[in-house]
């Protein structure tokens, strides 16, 4: 099952790049934009979840002085 939702994760990035790059391409009407949009924020949406899930997933499994223990995902994220 592990695998089924990596899977997923992986579709769905995939999926939203390639919205990205057909945004980016200034082909599509506006109401394909929008289109573009929606699907796309979704997809972040989803994908955030997902990353969120696993987060929280190594902050449990972080060993520490021989027991498992909580500490918190560090990110090189600024604030």
């Amino acid at each position: 099952m592990a695998e089924k939702k990596s899977a997923d994760f992986e579709k769905s990035l995939g999926r939203l790049e390639e919205l990205v790059d057909e945004m980016e391409s200034g082909e599509l009407s506006l109401e394909d934009m929008i289109k573009h949009f929606e699907e796309g924020s979704s997809l972040v949406e989803l994908c955030s979840k997902k990353l969120n899930e696993v987060e929280q997933k190594i902050e449990k499994l972080v060993k520490k002085e021989g027991e498992l223990k909580e500490v918190p995902f560090e990110t090189d994220e600024v604030e």
